[in-house]
């Protein structure tokens, strides 16, 4: 018999690292099986069942047969609806042969980082963001060039911290950047102005933008109904835009998403996808097109309306409470709030929750039953007095989180 201690894991493992907020929801669901009621503000999944015309669809599919594999970059029909989508909603003409579907946007994120990275090259990222981009990037042997990003940046990059970062030496060059717009976990938007600096600024040094646009959707209107984002397809065809089924389409367990791609990288990212994937789900890809119809899209809007509810319920009330909020989120799901008002070094008579976002999070979820993420899961800057809140939640629980937090940060 072989011993253990011959075997071996590659060394990419150890430096991707764990999502916190998945620990927190399995600690989480094991104090609810000894019967502790948590309320849930730590997953960014929408807490909707998928739509019944969605629903109906795929099972539809499925009677009829469509369990073989559709072609690498999706059916094409589903790519059609999605080019009829981006002139529908943002005006702008998309040829579908550019639209790739993917498992997920983390499958658009794989192949991206498949197709642009070599051993070395770095992309950078806002930190804080969402987790996983940087682990992408690992595991090409790349790295998430992570920029640290403050409220005075709108914690976002801009074309001046592209610059003031991008670095081409003997320890690695950078190749391009990612961003999000609505971002996670901040929920802030890129103006049209600062996408088409970014996107010069790139340009210039010959590197490629990547937009994470999967929070569309869930961006929040004024009174007009005016949408607060721009796609940065609306600037130029030349950059990899990401999109999902799973937020605004409420489509998260199906695992579908969307990458758009310049023209010139779609026969290589073909090939990754056929290496990669071979196809995605086809009974979920017939699902999809029903999100593009009218009734399917009056459900998913009035969702919307009810996330926007909820973001002005909760973010009031954790400004009350004391959590400070420098940027009020945009769109998205969450609101990232500074809580070191609350940490131990600044309550010296014994009234602190921890000397960190990590110990904070956990004593609110084993003594208080809430469940929130810790500002660790989303980079290194400030992350010690930063937590997210989802509002992912029903309004009647988030007010029970609201009345515990008050009876705890009050008193």
């Amino acid at each position: 018999m072989t011993s253990i201690l011959t075997k071996r894991i590659a060394s990419r493992v150890d430096d991707i690292q764990p999502f916190r907020v998945v620990e927190v929801l399995s600690r989480a669901k094991e104090l609810e099986s000894l019967g502790h009621d948590i309320v849930h503000m730590q997953a960014g999944e929408p807490d909707f069942a998928t739509a019944e015309p969605i629903v109906e669809a795929g099972v539809s599919a499925l009677r009829n047969g469509a369990t073989y594999y559709s072609g690498a970059s999706g059916l094409w029909e589903l790519r059609k609806a999605i080019a009829a989508f981006y002139l529908s909603d943002y005006g702008v003409t998309v040829d579908p042969k550019r639209i790739m579907i993917t498992p997920g946007a983390s499958g658009a994120l794989l192949l991206i980082a498949a197709l642009l990275v070599d051993a070395g090259d770095k992309i950078l990222l806002a930190d804080p963001g969402y987790p996983c981009n940087r682990n992408f990037m690992r595991l090409v042997e790349g790295e998430g060039q992570l920029v640290p990003v403050s409220a005075d940046d709108n914690f976002q990059l801009n074309a001046e911290l592209v610059s003031r970062h991008w670095c081409s030496d003997k320890e690695g060059k950078t190749v391009g950047a990612l961003v999000a717009t609505p971002a996670n976990p901040t929920g802030t938007v890129i103006s049209k102005p600062e996408l088409e600096a970014l996107h010069r600024e790139i340009d210039s040094r010959g590197g490629s933008l990547i937009v994470d646009e999967i929070y569309h959707g869930l961006d929040f209107r004024d009174e007009s109904g005016q949408r607060s984002v721009h796609s940065m397809l609306e600037i130029t065809d030349d950059a990899f835009v990401i999109n999902s089924f799973s937020k605004y389409f409420g489509m998260t367990g199906w695992r579908l998403g969307w990458l758009v791609a310049p023209p010139w990288a779609c026969p290589a990212l073909d090939k990754l996808a056929q290496n990669l994937f071979i196809s995605m789900s086809t009974m979920a890809q017939y699902a999809a097109l029903k999100c593009f119809e009218t009734p399917t899209r009056a459900i998913l809007d009035q969702r919307r309306d009810e996330f926007k509810r909820r973001c002005d319920f909760l973010l009031p009330a954790l400004r009350d409470l004391g959590f400070i909020i420098p940027q009020a989120p945009e769109g998205g799901l969450y609101i990232y709030a500074d809580i070191s008002q609350f940490l131990d070094d600044n309550n010296p008579a014994g009234k602190g929750f921890g000397k960190n976002s990590q110990e904070f999070c956990l004593t609110l979820l084993e003594e208080h039953g809430l469940a929130i993420t810790p500002g660790a899961d989303f980079g290194h800057f400030q992350c010690d007095k930063y937590v997210r809140f989802a509002f992912t939640t029903s309004m009647d629980r988030l007010i029970v989180a609201v009345d515990r937090m008050r009876a705890i940060f009050t008193n």
